[in-house]
C-alpha cells in the first residue's frame, strides 16, 4: 500500500479493518436474507429439483459480497485497487499463484484423506462443493454461471477480503509476517462454515497466503484460489 494511505483510519484503526469487517457483515447479512427469502417462497411439498440452478448462485451470492467492502474501502480511503492490492497481475504473480494453487489442490487432498483416515468417510467430506446443491440435471447455463462464479468471482471478492483488506490492515499494524499468515487463514477457513473440511481449509488457505507473502500482491493469490477452485468447477459438469 502507499505510504501515504497509512495515516487513513477509521476508530483509530487502518481503514482496512473496517472494510474487512463490512464485507464480512455483509456476508452473514446476505446469507441470512437469501435463505429467509427461498424459505418463504418454497413450501415443503415444492420440489426442490427445479429450484437447484437459482439454488447455486444463491449458495455463492453471499460470496460475492466479501469483496464490496474492501472495494468500497480502498476507492474512498484508500488509494485504488491496484496500489493498495496490486490488482493487476505481473509475469511474477502469475508464476506464483499457479504454483501455490497447484500446491494448495495438492495440501487439501491430502489432508482431507488424513481426516478421513481418522474420522471416517461419514464424518469427513472430500468435496469442497458438499454444501452446494446437485445441478447435475439443470441446464447449461447454470452449470456454466455457477463455474464462472467459482473460478473467477468467488476467489477475487475472498482474496479482496482476507489477503487483500485483513492482510494490509494487520501489516500495517506491525503484525509479525508469520501471524498475518496464520490469521488470515484461520479466517479463511472458519469463514467457509465446513467443519468437517476446517483442518484442509487451513491449510489451503497457508498455501494462497503463501502467495500472497513471496509476492507482495494480492493479485497472486486471486490466482493461486482461481487454479484450487477450477478441478472443484470442473466436477459441476461430471453428471452432466
Amino acid at each position: 500500500m502507499a505510504d501515504d494511505a497509512g495515516d487513513r483510519k477509521i476508530l483509530g484503526a487502518h481503514w482496512a479493518f473496517a472494510a474487512f469487517f463490512g464485507g464480512v457483515a455483509g456476508y452473514y447479512l446476505v446469507t441470512i436474507l437469501t435463505a429467509a427469502a427461498f424459505n418463504r417462497h418454497v413450501r415443503d411439498d415444492d420440489p426442490v429439483e427445479a429450484f437447484v440452478g437459482p439454488l447455486l448462485l444463491l449458495a455463492l451470492l453471499p460470496n460475492l459480497i466479501l469483496g464490496l467492502g474492501p472495494l468500497l474501502g480502498s476507492l474512498r480511503r484508500g488509494d485504488g485497487l491496484e496500489r493498495d492490492f496490486g490488482l493487476r497481475p505481473r509475469g511474477r504473480d502469475l508464476r506464483i499463484g499457479l504454483a501455490c494453487g497447484a500446491l494448495a489442490l495438492v495440501v487439501g487432498f491430502v489432508l482431507n484423506l488424513a481426516e478421513i483416515s481418522v474420522f471416517g468417510g461419514d464424518e469427513v467430506s472430500d468435496s469442497p462443493l458438499t454444501d452446494l446443491p446437485d445441478v447435475s440435471g439443470s441446464g447449461p447455463v447454470w452449470l456454466v454461471a455457477a463455474a464462472l462464479l467459482l473460478v473467477v468471482a468467488v476467489p477475487l471478492t475472498e482474496e479482496l477480503l482476507l489477503r487483500g483488506a485483513l492482510w494490509n490492515a494487520l501489516v500495517h499494524h506491525r503484525v509479525p509476517p508469520w501471524v498475518v499468515l496464520v490469521l488470515t487463514s484461520l479466517v479463511f477457513a472458519l469463514l467457509h462454515g465446513e467443519a468437517t473440511r476446517t483442518i484442509a481449509l487451513f491449510g489451503q488457505g497457508l498455501v494462497l497466503g503463501l502467495a500472497r507473502h513471496y509476492s507482495g500482491r494480492t493479485s497472486a493469490s486471486v490466482i493461486a484460489h482461481v487454479a484450487n477452485n477450477l478441478p472443484p468447477a470442473v466436477l459441476l459438469f461430471t453428471g452432466y
